[in-house]
């Protein structure tokens, strides 16, 4: 897979400025990226941009059957193993140089074309599937970047990943309601929950949904803890930026936690202040946490975090 990536002639464009949509989309990737080495940074950058080109692909299109073709281009592109896209071509490249598992970015995809049109997550580990081929599928990928080779590591990989989305879908769901797509279990809500409930206001819709937001960020910091245990497999200066990554974004959700109407009353942001003071603890962390040093006997992954993730790869 991706063995062949199109050749690009002098008059094409240069390669695409990832690290540009990284600033502007990913402000929390992108402050924990400045402390891994440019080379490593810029392709995790590459490996962003791309997850955005897709996911832009969905959200940006005019309608469903824009956002149909779009993904279904998309994956075209990864069967041929040829793109003229610059965004794509540099992620099938960075792909080629680290041998990324090709059924990664094909499960990616079809997360995203889950996105297409209304959507309404039935139970906790649907959630969980889908936040596997969006977010974990990324964890997964960005270990060959940031020089991970032992194969043990992939599966905490991929639950920093899923904790992330967990953390995404509980600041988002008013903007997610707003584009008809409902991400909190329907099984966990009352039937008269709505999208259009949720974005006029209603009282009761708003209360239930709050209270699964709680739970589901409870569950975040399962994932979020399984996470720290793969951290050991990480390079020095490589697991700096990922403990920098995961505490950064975790703050987020222990914003809504702390004022729940956030939720409803715009999106939950980290102040450059509280990164640093973030990035400082988890710096202090990785010097007297034994765990996060690479000291001790090494913890098994537990396996009924991915219970829910039965026949997707690599989990």
């Amino acid at each position: 897979m991706f063995a062949q990536v199109e050749a690009r002639s002098e008059g094409q464009a240069p390669r695409f400025k990832a690290q540009l949509v990284l600033a502007r989309h990913g402000k929390s990737f992108h402050w924990a990226g400045r402390f891994l080495d440019p080379t490593t940074f810029q392709d995790a950058a590459i490996l962003y941009a791309f997850c955005r080109f897709v996911d832009d692909a969905v959200d940006a299109a005019a309608g469903v059957a824009e956002a149909q073709a779009a993904i279904a281009a998309a994956k075209a592109s990864f069967l041929s193993e040829t793109c003229a896209s610059g965004v794509v071509a540099d992620f099938m490249d960075l792909a080629e140089r680290h041998r990324l598992d090709a059924r990664l970015p094909l499960d990616l995809i079809e997360g995203v074309a889950s996105d297409i049109g209304a959507v309404r997550i039935p139970s906790r580990n649907e959630l969980l599937r889908y936040s596997y081929r969006v977010a974990g599928t990324v964890g997964a990928m960005m270990c060959p970047l940031i020089g991970v080779k032992d194969p043990r590591a992939i599966p905490f990989a991929v639950d920093l990943g899923i904790a992330m989305q967990l953390t995404n879908i509980a600041r988002d769901v008013l903007e997610d309601a707003l584009r008809g797509r409902l991400y909190l279990p329907a099984e966990e809500l009352p039937g008269e929950v709505t999208c259009d409930g949720l974005v006029r206001g209603v009282k009761d819709q708003r209360a239930a949904a709050t209270r699964v937001v709680q739970s589901l960020l409870a569950l975040a910091e399962r994932y979020y803890r399984s996470a720290d245990r793969g951290l050991r497999f990480i390079p020095l200066r490589s697991r700096l930026a990922i403990l920098i990554a995961g505490r950064v974004y975790r703050a987020i959700g222990l914003r809504v936690l702390a004022q729940p109407s956030l939720i409803w009353e715009g999106r939950a942001v980290i102040s450059r202040r509280e990164k640093a003071v973030r990035s400082a603890g988890a710096a202090i962390e990785l010097l007297i946490k034994p765990a996060l040093l690479d000291l001790g006997p090494v913890r098994s992954h537990e396996h009924g975090l991915h219970l829910a993730l039965s026949g997707l790869v690599p989990a």
